[in-house]
């Protein structure tokens, strides 16, 4: 039988074209979770969405595909999540964080 435990999926939601240092802040996130030690973390594109001002960002052709959402998800323990946020918080600039808690399996032993 598997054995669950108790986790937080972390999501930010941010735009394509945003930057930390020079460099889009989707790989940075991804790049600090892992040197964290993070259980993983995943980036998913949207085709469609919009946000906070209500622009609409599409993958449509006739709009060259500018800026589209970004969600940035990691999965690990609440404490896990807590330290990582305090460090990459100022990262986020008009974005969207949200948190809930899960219940995580691995199922085959884990392997990439």
């Amino acid at each position: 039988m598997a054995e669950y435990r108790e986790a937080e999926l972390l999501r930010i939601f941010i735009g394509e074209g945003d930057r930390h240092d020079g460099r889009p802040l989707y790989e940075v996130l991804v790049e600090e979770a892992r040197s964290e030690g993070l259980a993983g973390a995943t980036v998913l594109r949207g085709i469609l969405g919009f946000g906070s001002h209500s622009l609409i960002h599409t993958s449509k052709v006739l709009r060259l595909a500018e800026n589209l959402p970004l969600v940035v998800e990691i999965v690990d323990s609440t404490e896990r999540v807590d330290a990582f946020l305090a460090r990459v918080e100022g990262f986020v600039k008009g974005g969207l964080v949200t948190r809930e808690r899960v219940r995580i399996t691995v199922p085959g032993g884990g392997e990439d």
